[in-house]
């Protein structure tokens, strides 16, 4: 505690700001392959809410899919991600966000202000359509985020179905809109 001697109030040394109680019920799912430099992205904003995806056991990996990454198996990593973010019970908001994405504070605080308690499963991207023949029951019509970003909350992990089942390689976030 910190005296002030004008008033004779004892306040905090540090007074929590709202922002900061609403950014930690957030954080970032970050897949990472081989090439990402994650001293970058610990040097940023984001660094204290950070989910790293990394294919190998490493300090900070929060998930590991242990895939070989390729673009081809990014839908892979995808289902891994998300069934291991069913086991996160401390946060109430997820953005799922590439290596070469940034995203602004005000933006994502804003996000998080306004959407804080949603009673329903919530999902916001730049909503596209699959359209996927090949997989009908599963992945035809869905709609799914632009893989940039896309922010999503706990109540909506609770509905994905991780144990879809599809033929082939397919958009990874396709993929996440399916389940």
């Amino acid at each position: 505690m910190v005296l002030d001697t004008r008033s004779h109030v004892a306040s905090p040394p540090h007074e929590i700001k709202e922002e900061d109680l609403l950014l930690d019920k957030l954080a970032i799912v970050f897949p990472v392959t081989k090439n990402t430099d994650m001293r970058f992205f610990r040097n940023t904003w984001m660094r204290k809410y950070l989910y790293p995806v990394c294919d190998w056991h490493a300090p900070n990996c929060r998930i590991v899919c242990n895939r070989d990454s390729t673009y081809r198996t990014l839908d892979k990593k995808t289902v891994c991600f998300s069934r291991a973010l069913k086991e996160v019970n401390d946060k109430e908001f997820f953005i799922k966000l590439d290596d070469d994405t940034f995203v602004d504070k005000d933006y994502v605080v804003e996000l998080l202000r306004k959407y804080s308690e949603h009673k329903s499963p919530l999902y916001i991207s730049e909503l596209s359509r699959f359209v996927d023949y090949r997989n009908r029951n599963t992945l035809n019509n869905v709609l799914y985020g632009n893989g940039k970003f896309y922010m999503f909350n706990k109540r909506l992990v609770q509905c994905l179905n991780t144990e879809i089942e599809y033929e082939g390689w397919r958009n990874e976030d396709a993929v996440f809109g399916g389940m």
